[in-house]
């Protein structure tokens, strides 16, 4: 539909945002790190975001009895069967339908460790902007509780700009929290 059209069969007026189609529709995406245990990674993300590791177990013990995939494929973890080469997380409760709508995060398997800075890191908010004593607690126990699981405070920024905190993942990826 061309803007002419779409002025003829409104009359004129302004459609709602939401009312007008976009064509092409946006793109949905995942974000995927590169890791060296993709699962330990994956371990650490789902619990810094509250998300929980996506167990495939029923799917790859199924593609083992049909010969699809091989043992070397796979790794047990708690018991249960993960292919080797990468793990993802997703909100709880998230269906892998809804998990294809951007909330998605992959760890998939490199033979070498981070060398050079991140060009790309997570944003994460965390309550920064809440300046009165109890936001600020709050935050500080959201950094301590990260560094709890395992990550490590690089920079900590808190000026008349903004507050949040860098830090690296076990394998050196950044992170801040905001």
């Amino acid at each position: 539909m061309t803007l002419r059209d779409l002025h003829r069969v409104t009359g004129g007026r302004a459609l709602p945002a939401a009312a007008v189609r976009r064509d092409p529709a946006p793109l949905t995406f995942q974000v995927t790190f590169d890791a060296v245990d993709p699962h330990a990674q994956a371990r650490f993300w789902a619990a810094v975001m509250h998300y929980e590791v996506e167990d495939h177990d029923g799917f790859v013990r199924g593609l083992l009895d049909q010969g699809i995939v091989t043992d070397d494929a796979v790794v047990a973890i708690d018991g249960r069967l993960h292919f080797r080469q990468g793990a993802g997380i997703r909100p709880p409760g998230a269906d892998e339908a809804e998990t294809s709508e951007n909330k998605r995060i992959l760890f998939m398997a490199v033979p070498e460790p981070r060398v050079a800075k991140n060009r790309v890191h997570l944003d994460l908010h965390a309550g920064a902007r809440d300046d009165t004593e109890e936001g600020r607690e709050r935050f500080a126990a959201e950094v301590a509780r990260v560094v709890g699981l395992g990550a490590t405070v690089l920079h900590r920024h808190d000026e008349a700009d903004g507050r949040w905190v860098t830090l690296a993942d076990p394998e050196g990826n950044e992170l801040c929290l905001a």
